[in-house]
């Protein structure tokens, strides 16, 4: 089947199976590695991406399903460097190992498109399917609060 997709602001046309997930489309053809294969079962959020600004878990989605939609990973928010929510990562110290981090960065960037002030309550809610064994999930939330406007509690 022919998937027209767009990934990252680059148009993508591509002959998929029937049963290929957008997760292993776009690490194993697209060349795409900040989505991880971690549970392939949508639990830890780690193939976390946007589609259309919305966040998904792309081992749950079939390639087919994303035909004529975009795509954004963790590259496609930083083609001219670093976010400020990727900066606000490294200051806040929000990641270790590195493996959840672009799934909860997407996360992230989604929840601040639709509400720029969020409240403690609303970034654990937004990053509740994103599991990090690593940081203890506080500067995390620190980032994301620092990322919006006034950084409210």
């Amino acid at each position: 089947m022919d998937l027209k997709i767009k990934i990252n602001g680059e148009d993508w046309t591509l002959d998929v199976a029937p049963a290929d997930t957008l997760l292993d489309v776009l690490r194993e053809r697209v060349g795409t590695k900040s989505p991880k294969i971690g549970c392939e079962r949508g639990d830890c959020g780690s193939c976390t991406v946007l589609i259309d600004g919305r966040s998904v878990r792309s081992c749950l989605v079939l390639a087919v399903e994303a035909d004529g939609h975009e795509i954004t990973t963790v590259e496609g928010i930083s083609y001219d460097g670093l976010s400020e929510l990727q900066t606000l990562f490294l200051e806040n110290n929000s990641f270790q190992c590195g493996f959840c981090t672009p799934g909860i960065v997407l996360s992230a960037t989604e929840l601040l498109e639709q509400n720029p002030n969020p409240t403690r309550h609303d970034v654990q809610e937004a990053l509740a399917g994103n599991l990090c064994r690593c940081t203890g999930y506080e500067p995390i939330i620190d980032a994301v609060l620092a990322a919006g406007d006034g950084g409210s509690e």
